[in-house]
């Protein structure tokens, strides 16, 4: 595995919406530096929802992409679905929740999956997107930074797996705002998952 691309991006508005997004990102040339709030210079605009320790950077697996490629019938370009990060041989279903993805000194923990928006559908000029995406199962993947470092594509990347019980990917984002059994809450629990979700299994019922 390597890195593909790097995308960060800047606050530009959306198309018949008042607010501006980062959403829009494009792949960067050189390299890049990544710290605990992920990479410098990346446009964050809605801290509320997006950003934070836990999901610091996005990530997409190119052979996820190039399914999507096959959807669109088009190649795809870095950065369409506002993804920091595109890793070779990668497909997001293969992914679960503390992996971890080792680049030089970059270290990056998988915490959760990425689940659809408005901002999304807009970006993409299309209200069918989130349903669209959704039945894809086939999620972008946010990761928390152990370790920062500087970064840039073509940088070989290993993927260690998590040694617990797994929550791939695609579970996930199906039990997303649904309740879990007892055995499936504990193991979701036992996984290094975004606080935010932590907090909600947590909480009960």
């Amino acid at each position: 595995m390597k890195i593909l691309a790097l995308c960060t991006g800047n606050p530009e508005r959306l198309a018949g919406k008042s607010y501006k997004t980062g959403i829009f990102k494009h792949a960067v040339n050189g390299a890049v530096m990544i710290d605990a709030e992920g990479l410098v210079g990346d446009a964050i605009c809605n801290r509320k929802h997006h950003g934070g320790v836990d999901q610091a950077v996005y990530i997409e697996g190119s052979l996820t992409l190039d399914w999507w490629s096959a959807e669109f019938g088009s190649p795809y370009k870095p950065g369409t679905f506002g993804e920091n990060m595109v890793i070779s041989g990668l497909d997001n279903r293969d992914a679960a929740v503390g992996d971890r993805f080792v680049s030089g000194d970059l270290i990056l923990e998988v915490t959760s999956c990425r689940m659809p928006c408005a901002t999304f559908a807009a970006r993409m000029a299309d209200p069918k997107f989130v349903k669209r995406y959704t039945a894809a199962a086939r999620p972008g993947l946010y990761c928390r930074v152990i370790s920062g470092g500087v970064a840039e594509a073509g940088m070989p990347v290993e993927h260690q797996p998590f040694s617990g019980e797994k929550v791939m990917m695609p579970e996930l984002m199906e039990t997303f705002g649904r309740r879990l059994s007892e055995m499936d809450r504990a193991r979701y629990l036992a996984a290094p998952i975004h606080y935010k979700l932590r907090a909600v299994l947590e909480a009960g019922p």
